[in-house]
């Protein structure tokens, strides 16, 4: 018996990445599986209806079930759809794992509107639109008797959690969202028996992270920590009906899986009574504050051993001239 038997799970950007290596491992773990993907380049630009037909051509040929959805999850319709084609085909829809996402990089001085825009739409707006089409099918369910287990996995990313990345305003802040949409899902949907989580993976080799430093070519017949499937078996478990998890935001990196505790309380300063602006200038800088430079740092040296803070410095300086150069 599998882990996720008799589950029916619809998952967004399945095609390629870590969705793929979702949908074929739950369908191996019992799953009936919606493999959504339109098909989009990196950007969100294009359209190819066989890239999703693939990962269900491969899953029914190892004995699996799944069928092919190639809505955009930015179109309020197709996401609603999608839904429906799970109930429609496969009897019910347990859960949704929300991994579509686009990457359209630029330092903020730069960045286009369009380009912020069509980022927050996927990962976002999309992300939305997915949980409150399923939620709504959930709640009339529970309204007419139904009682069963549901999950929504949510899919964030280190960066907008815990390495800021320049040249990423657009995708860190999208990710950052999706991490506080899930603890407030979380509180609604539990009446209706919805567990909601988030898993936030980081270094993983996939389209979005093709030219990011550190990200290492496959090596066969080994542990690869950098491979997609390594997200995989830690959504698995969060959709499975025995899961007892719900609110949590867990980072992946490699083998290891960590809990968040998001924005943490640190060190305050305190008056009683109205503060002036030179008392503030007095207190607050003396005050333990993280510099996020320090945080860069250290997501550098853990992926590739930059401990240099001025190094640091100069590849971010060397990134953003390039842009610069690039927009005259």
């Amino acid at each position: 018996m599998g882990a996720l038997d008799g589950r029916v799970v619809l998952i967004t950007g399945a095609g390629r990445g870590i969705g793929r290596e979702e949908a074929l491992l739950f369908a191996a773990e019992g799953a009936s599986v919606v493999v959504n993907d339109p098909g989009v380049a990196v950007d969100g630009s294009g359209h190819d209806d066989g890239v999703a037909a693939a990962v269900v051509n491969e899953i029914v040929a190892r004995g699996g079930r799944a069928i092919a959805d190639t809505g955009s999850v930015a179109d309020w319709d197709d996401a609603r759809r999608m839904v429906d084609t799970a109930v429609s085909t496969f009897g019910d829809l347990h859960a949704v794992v929300n991994n579509a996402a686009v990457e359209r990089n630029a330092p903020l001085a730069v960045m286009d509107a369009a380009d912020f825009d069509d980022v927050l739409a996927v990962k976002l707006r999309g992300t939305f639109a997915v949980s409150r089409w399923a939620a709504h099918y959930w709640r009339e369910r529970h309204v007419a008797g139904v009682r069963a287990d549901r999950a929504i996995v949510n899919t964030a990313s280190g960066s907008g959690l815990l390495n800021p990345l320049p040249t990423q305003t657009s995708y860190a802040a999208g990710n950052a969202a999706v991490a506080a949409m899930t603890l407030v899902n979380a509180l609604e949907l539990r009446r209706y028996g919805v567990r909601v989580n988030c898993v936030s993976p980081s270094m993983v080799r996939t389209r979005l992270t093709a030219g990011v430093p550190g990200i290492q070519e496959s090596q066969p017949g080994a542990f690869d920590p950098q491979h997609p499937a390594t997200t995989a078996p830690i959504a698995a478990y969060l959709v499975s009906a025995d899961c007892p998890l719900t609110g949590q935001v867990l980072s992946i990196r490699g083998g290891s899986v960590a809990v968040n505790h998001g924005w943490t309380r640190g060190a305050q300063a305190e008056k009683d009574g109205m503060w002036e602006v030179a008392e503030l200038a007095r207190d607050l800088p003396g005050l333990p504050m993280d510099d996020p430079f320090d945080k860069l740092v250290a997501a550098l040296g853990g992926a590739f051993g930059i401990t240099d803070r001025d190094t640091v410095l100069r590849m971010v300086d060397d990134t953003l001239d390039r842009y610069d150069q690039a927009a005259g």
